[in-house]
């Protein structure tokens, strides 16, 4: 048989087809070997993915919360401001114009609404109009005399009203009775003596207005100005800035005219006009104005635009935007709002707020940081052995780190895209940038701990590790510079931070982290000394166990330092959170109670309480105990014109309360007058309890006091306080009741204690006796007054629960770390005979130096942190609705912030050995011996 010959091939074209499939197969065993290892190692990938996920869902979710918030807070802050102060009022009042007409015209809606739309287009963003509630039109700047006698005369003074042709007032209410004004015929001018208007429901009712009601309103160079109400409307959105930046045209008040008495007053309200009817104010004293409102839109307001805000506001109000608007408008335009201040008032408590959540957010997110780092380090550790047979058998460095970020990198970065996008739905409505870049950095790190760790453990092929024991190694001089850099940094910190207070730069946030990092560095270099001191005086004793046991935690490895600084680091910023959270709550109770005096206060402010009140009042549910006090206000000591209160009570009951209360407790008998039944004189002076300023302003020497009713009594100061029950504020005497004359000493407060003071029932005890209720744990949630304050606290507590969280889990994976030596160890020290028992024993006292170094550590460093940082904390503005309700709220320790965190990882890192010991006693040694096992 021949063969048939074989055409000649080019040789790059033979090579081409073998090169590809080689390419094909080196790529197909990549990926099965990527496949292999993840199944081979499926629950470290699993515990790697959820560590990710977590910490790029809260990475990504602090910034998006902290948005929230503040735009919560903005928003309220305006809202509660009223649209009479946010609202931009731009106005123009009439200048000389050639004629009449001209001015006539100008008061037209077209030109009217024409100049609006110049107005609203000047206004640049983040200032974002709501068209709806921006009236305009023209009103009246001189509340106008209606010379009617039907109309209310509190005082017997006329009614004054204010005339505004209102545009749109159509879709801004409905119609209660009758019909809205029009105009008809002729086109209103200022020689026009008739006009129609509505007045809503309030102005109806208060002035006693009918559908049909004529008023006359004086007229300049004319006769009166008659305006017939047509309608009553009902308004829409009545706290809106279409009704409420000018309130008076929704409901009148009563006002006083200056220089006169304060009961000289009259009735102040508003007519509405048909909206083409603004040229017959011309006729009138009345001063018309065109006027055009800029209602901010709250709902478009966000909380990091405040400072572009601000500008914007100042931009329309005073700067290029009213320059350009006398431009088009009128040379005469004036633009005036309080929406500034409010800024300004608002940008102040976030001022006070933002430093606190950067101490939270660095001292968390570093915890984190350290965390990540952990988990790659362990992941190298545990596969140190297979690392290095794989650079023994040739293997590149770089190459290495490529596969082993490829490995990381297919389960982190779904793990980290999957947080993201929890962050991203839970929190709506909030910037997007932020929680990227912030998950994005969570998922690199992941992605890159691990492939670093390795690449520098086996950056030299090494047949073995040389054992390096925490007793026997000593630190490098790199190691030791870099301590010293790290102390003087947390110095700076620390000392910046009690200078100038938490309002600093992010190294100034970190310094209760670096106290932590300073402990840990500062323990690792002790930590050695008692160990050897024990392994020294524990040589000679018979038993085993013990020796053994400091032997092998001695042996420790030194990668066992980063734990310990993990540990230390989470225990300070979880102490320090903590802290700062029961600082707050501590500031606010403390707050409310210097302002109620007691757990529950009934008081009136017009005379007496009735004297069945006091017996009804104690037998109610939760009432423990009840303190009676009679308070005048306005008693005159002698020489004086200032008026100063004064209690009077039953001084051993008022020593009860004021005891049990911690305001200003003294002692009974110094307060109690010697001769029962007389009342305080020259001769017999009342003693008297008194804060610092009034003491100080008269002296302790007996002195007369003068009381509302002409009595006067005398006393003589025997014990300064600075704060009592009966009376809040810094200005206060308290005597012995039984002292004052009867009509002082009559009961106008009573002060209540107990835990569980029912709100309800007091108030419908003292219903129909004209006093008033208050309860110290409704005053303490009143404090909490911005979604800022609020949003900050919970942000807060998120913050401490993941440090502590970090915390235990920068335990675990110490624990995970050494399990397979303490399980080998145990493994080999039963076949020689140690019982289950012993090997119990010997794994806890192994773990047991470190976990209480940890422990002592973390609760020792917390402690001094908050001692040293103190004094540059104020937590008066995250606590208090208003700062000046307490003198500083500052930061103290907290005994269960502390000592819980310190507990829990204490028995952590003992009871995880001894549950180790007890399961490989069940398992048996078989699987913990096998070849090759170090």
């Amino acid at each position: 048989m021949t063969t048939r010959p074989v055409p000649p091939q080019d040789a790059g074209t033979k090579a081409k087809p073998r090169q590809d499939r080689e390419t094909k197969a080196v790529r197909q065993r990549a990926r099965a070997g990527l496949r292999t290892r993840l199944r081979a190692f499926a629950g470290t990938s699993a515990a790697l993915a959820l560590l990710v996920a977590v910490t790029a869902a809260l990475a990504a979710a602090y910034p998006r919360a902290v948005d929230r918030y503040a735009d919560a807070g903005l928003r309220r802050a305006v809202e509660q401001a009223l649209p009479d102060r946010t609202t931009v009022q731009v106005q123009v009042p009439l200048g000389w114009m050639d004629t009449l007409e001209e001015t006539e015209a100008a008061l037209r809606p077209g030109p009217l609404t024409a100049a609006r739309a110049q107005v609203l287009a000047t206004a640049e963003k983040p200032l974002v109009a709501d068209l709806a509630q921006s009236a305009y039109g023209v009103r009246t700047t001189v509340p106008l005399t209606a010379s009617d006698t039907w109309l209310p005369r509190p005082s017997g003074l006329p009614v004054h009203l204010v005339l505004a042709a209102q545009q749109d007032l159509a879709s801004h209410a409905r119609i209660g009775a009758g019909r809205l004004p029009r105009t008809t015929g002729a086109p209103v001018t200022a020689l026009t003596t008739r006009v129609e208007a509505a007045v809503t429901e309030d102005t109806a009712r208060r002035l006693g207005i009918r559908v049909g009601s004529v008023i006359h309103v004086a007229g300049t160079e004319r006769g009166p100005l008659t305006v017939q109400v047509t309608g009553i409307v009902v308004p829409r959105a009545a706290e809106g800035a279409y009704w409420s930046a000018q309130p008076v045209l929704r409901t009148p008040a009563l006002s006083r005219m200056p220089g006169f008495l304060p009961t000289d007053v009259y009735w102040l309200g508003g007519l509405l006009l048909a909206p083409d009817a603004g040229p017959a104010l011309l006729g009138t004293l009345g001063r018309p104005h065109r006027y055009w409102n800029v209602a901010p839109d709250v709902a478009a307001l966000r909380g990091h635009d405040v400072d572009r805000l601000a500008s914007a506001v100042a931009a329309l109000e005073s700067g290029p935007g009213v320059q350009r608007l006398r431009g088009v408008v009128d040379e005469s335009l004036e633009a005036q709002t309080d929406l500034d201040e409010v800024l300004v008032d608002h940008a102040r408590l976030r001022s006070g707020i933002d430093p606190l959540l950067l101490l939270a957010a660095v001292g968390t997110g570093s915890l984190a940081v350290i965390v990540l780092v952990m988990a790659g380090g362990v992941a190298a550790d545990r596969r140190r052995a297979e690392l290095a047979l794989l650079r023994a058998r040739g293997a590149s460095l770089p190459g290495l780190a490529v596969r082993l970020l490829a490995e990381t990198a297919v389960v982190a970065v779904p793990a980290g895209a999957l947080g993201l996008t929890a962050a991203l739905l839970v929190l709506p409505g909030a910037r997007t940038a932020l929680a990227v870049a912030a998950a994005l950095a969570v998922t690199l790190l992941a992605c890159g701990a691990f492939p670093l760790r390795a690449a520098v453990a086996h950056r030299t092929v090494r047949l073995h590790d040389d054992r390096d024991g925490l007793v026997a190694a000593r630190p490098s001089r790199r190691r030791t510079v870099a301590e010293l850099t790290v102390l003087v940094i947390a110095s700076a910190a620390v000392a910046v931070l009690r200078r100038q207070g938490s309002g600093g730069t992010a190294l100034v946030a970190a310094a209760p982290l670096l106290t932590g990092v300073v402990a840990a560095l500062l323990l690792a270099r002790l930590h050695p000394l008692p160990l050897r001191a024990l392994s020294r005086a524990t040589t000679r004793m018979r038993g085993l166990v013990v020796p053994l046991a400091l032997a092998q935690a001695a042996r420790a490895p030194g990668f066992a330092v980063l734990p310990l600084l993990a540990l230390l680091s989470a225990l300070t910023t979880a102490a320090f959170g903590g802290s700062v959270l029961a600082g707050v709550t501590q500031a606010r109770d403390q707050a409310a109670l210097r302002y109620v005096g007691a757990d529950g206060r009934v008081e009136s402010t017009t005379g007496g309480l009735p004297g069945a009140l006091p017996d009804r009042v104690r037998r109610l549910p939760g009432v423990r105990d009840m303190t009676e006090a009679g308070v005048i206000d306005d008693a005159t000591p002698q020489q004086s014109s200032r008026s100063v209160p004064l209690a009077g009570v039953d001084p051993d009951a008022y020593a009860r309360l004021a005891r049990h209360m911690g305001l200003g407790p003294f002692d009974a008998a110094s307060l109690r007058q010697r001769d029962a039944g007389t009342t305080g004189g020259a001769d017999r002076p009342l003693p008297a309890l008194a804060s610092p300023r009034v003491a100080d302003e008269y002296g302790t020497g007996p002195y007369s006091v003068q009381l509302p009713d002409g009595a006067s009594v005398t006393v003589r100061i025997v014990a300064v306080r600075d704060r009592t029950p009966a009376v809040f504020g810094d200005d206060f005497l308290v005597v012995d009741r039984a002292g004052l004359p009867r009509e002082a000493a009559r009961t106008t407060t009573l002060l209540l204690t107990g835990d569980a003071l029912d709100g309800r029932a007091l108030r419908s005890a003292a219903e129909g006796t004209a006093a008033g209720v208050f309860l110290r744990s409704e005053e303490r949630s009143r404090h909490v007054d911005s979604p800022l304050q609020s949003g900050a606290e919970r942000l807060y507590g998120v913050a401490v629960a993941a440090g502590a969280g970090y915390a235990l889990l920068a335990l675990v994976l110490t624990v995970l770390r050494t399990a397979p030596e303490r399980g080998a160890l145990l493994a080999r020290l039963r076949t020689m005979g140690m019982t289950r028992s012993q090997g119990r024993r010997l794994l806890i006292l192994t773990s047991l130096p470190q976990a209480f170094l940890a422990a002592a550590g973390g609760l020792l460093t917390g402690w001094a942190a908050i001692r040293l940082l103190s004094p540059g904390v104020d937590l008066a503005t995250i606590a208090l609705a208003s700062p000046s309700a307490l003198e500083g709220a500052v930061l103290r320790t907290d005994p269960l912030s502390l000592a819980v965190p310190s507990l829990a990882v204490l028995l952590l890192a003992v009871g995880a050995p001894a549950a180790q010991a007890w399961w490989s006693g069940r398992r048996g040694s078989v699987r913990e011996l096998r070849l090759g096992d170090q």
